[in-house]
């Protein structure tokens, strides 16, 4: 069955930086375009980033020039460079599949806790 396994998240100061991974299995991950979405306490779902299958990537404005996001398709890997960490990049990150308007977005993770604080 589809999993995505997020790690990479805990605590930092602000203007530092983390790098998230997600282990996906059960479908042809090369094939499917991917997101990283985030949920701050208290707030409805984000969405942060996305690659598709071709490699072209798409970021929030928020994270814009900030977050990176990558994928390895032969080790069913995505990932999320996350430098100049603000206090408001606090939150639960989910990889999910589907793109940027939530199409397809069937399957997502657990999450990883991302918290940003002097």
């Amino acid at each position: 069955q589809v999993q995505l396994v997020e790690s990479g998240g805990g605590m930092v100061q602000p203007g530092g930086s983390l790098r998230l991974s997600c282990a996906a299995s059960g479908f042809t991950f090369s094939l499917t375009f991917m997101s990283w979405v985030r949920q701050a306490p208290g707030k409805g779902p984000e969405w942060v980033s996305a690659s598709n299958t071709g490699g072209t990537t798409y970021y929030a404005d928020s994270v814009k020039g900030r977050f990176t996001i990558s994928r390895d398709n032969a080790q069913n890997t995505l990932y999320l460079q996350m430098n100049s960490l603000k206090p408001e990049d606090t939150a639960l990150y989910y990889c999910a599949t589907g793109d940027y308007s939530g199409n397809g977005m069937n399957y997502w993770g657990k999450g990883t806790l991302v918290t940003v604080s002097s």
